[in-house]
């Protein structure tokens, strides 16, 4: 039987090193990217089985990536392998359709494991926090819309590149939109999250899991 495909993305290289070396053995690993963007678009050209990601990536982080890639009919099974212990960024991951959650310090324990569960058509959330994000699963619409602000999702990622440092024409060029629409949309982040300056809106993008970590 012809081995399950899998993509690998992650900005850092020794963590996807670290990740080829767990897998290689097992299955067929189709390269690795190293940004959100470009995940999207391997995804779209490779069609693999599997996806093995990070959230935290620059351009484009891992839940937008995910996010775009069920907008474009992509059935690819997604696994993320992260640091975050944060129940409520693994909530989001499984809504937008992910099917795994990982820490990245359990990865040599807990990926295979992870990988043989989603492949055999299940989910696998790492168990540190199972309980929580299977609670937090449980609440409805109505409750999580009137719990906090919701982002569009071409809000969230205005956010991230501006978090990224990028100016508006930067940004905009990222997006294939105008400077003004990029204004737009900042100050329509502004006005949900009630934020008025660019490093507030940073620390949130980093709060909220949609920006990467600054080292």
């Amino acid at each position: 039987m012809k081995p399950n495909t899998i993509l690998l993305a992650d900005d850092h290289a020794l963590v996807l090193e670290g990740l080829q070396r767990i897998l290689e053995n097992q299955y067929t690993l189709l390269g690795t990217v190293h940004d959100g963007r470009e995940l999207v678009q391997a995804v779209e050209r490779l069609r693999p089985d599997l996806v093995v990601c990070d959230i935290s990536m620059p351009e484009l982080n891992g839940l937008e990536a995910l996010s775009h890639c069920r907008a474009k009919g992509l059935r690819t099974r997604f696994i993320f392998v992260t640091g975050s212990l944060d129940a409520t960024l693994a909530t989001r991951a499984f809504r937008l359709g992910a099917e795994g959650y990982v820490l990245k310090h359990a990865a040599t324990d807990e990926l295979l494991n992870a990988i043989h569960e989603v492949l055999q058509g299940r989910t696998y959330v790492t168990p540190r926090i199972a309980d929580k994000v299977l609670r937090n699963l449980m609440v409805s619409p109505e409750d999580r819309s009137a719990a906090g602000t919701e982002l569009s999702q071409r809000e969230r990622e205005v956010l991230q590149l501006i978090a990224e440092g990028k100016t508006m024409k930067e940004a905009a060029t990222a997006l294939d939109v105008s400077p003004r629409t990029v204004e737009f949309h900042k100050k329509n982040i502004m006005d949900k999250t009630g934020l008025r300056t660019t490093a507030e809106l940073s620390r949130y993008a980093v709060r909220q899991g949609i920006s990467v970590e600054p080292e």
